[in-house]
């Protein structure tokens, strides 16, 4: 689905049904944590969200290490309930 670039994703996170993972860094002044990450874990059911303290814009690249950490630990925990899960 292609939208405009006023438009807002919102809708869209709401029907998401997947495990989601949400990192987002509390000092990033391009993109607000309060106005993204923050809203973007409430309106996706059951994500996870991981706030990397002290942590920019792009935290992939300043604080690598605590977002793989935090991708490795949510990876594992999900093929682990994978694994438990009936099918």
């Amino acid at each position: 689905m292609h939208r405009g670039r006023n438009s807002s994703p919102r809708k869209d996170l709401a029907r998401v049904q997947v495990p989601s993972l949400v990192i987002h860094g509390d000092a990033d002044r391009i993109v607000p944590f309060a106005a993204s990450g923050q809203r973007t874990a409430k309106l996706v059911q059951g994500a996870r969200l991981v706030v990397v303290k002290g942590g920019p814009h792009c935290i992939s690249w300043t604080h690598a290490d605590e977002v793989n950490t935090a991708l490795l630990s949510f990876l594992k925990e999900e093929k682990k309930l994978e694994l438990t899960t009936p099918a």
